[in-house]
């Protein structure tokens, strides 16, 4: 009998799928990629500049676009760490076109548009 309960106990401290997080309030991201809002509100054109450059330079270093429905956000590490992102309602043109790079061996970032491709370039050779 102490077998059987040290073996159910073992058996259940090893369950993968226990301490899952509840992803469906969330759009997952866990792979290489940079994340825009679906329909950013833009009419200024030195976002619109900034954003295109931006978004240029990150599809020549192999990120691809992900346009995201939700403001809650679950990036998933590489090495199971789990980073949560709720985006605030954009109250300008500039929050409303957040860019956040994502790899899944670093945290993510926040583009800052009006720094331009330097903190990406940064951001991408680290290791």
């Amino acid at each position: 009998m102490r077998y059987l309960l040290l073996a159910f106990a073992i058996l259940t401290a090893c369950n993968p799928t226990r301490e899952r997080t509840d992803t469906s309030h969330y759009d997952l991201i866990s792979e290489k990629c940079f994340v825009l809002r679906e329909k950013p509100v833009s009419t200024d054109s030195a976002v619109n500049t900034g954003r295109d450059s931006i978004i240029r330079f990150l599809q020549q270093h192999d990120f691809q676009a992900r346009y995201i429905q939700k403001d809650s956000l679950l990036f998933r590490r590489k090495n199971g760490l789990q980073v949560e992102i709720v985006l605030p309602t954009p109250q300008d043109a500039w929050e409303s076109n957040t860019i956040i790079v994502f790899d899944p061996a670093k945290n993510p970032l926040f583009v800052n548009l009006h720094k331009g491709t330097a903190q990406v370039l940064q951001y991408i050779s680290e290791k």
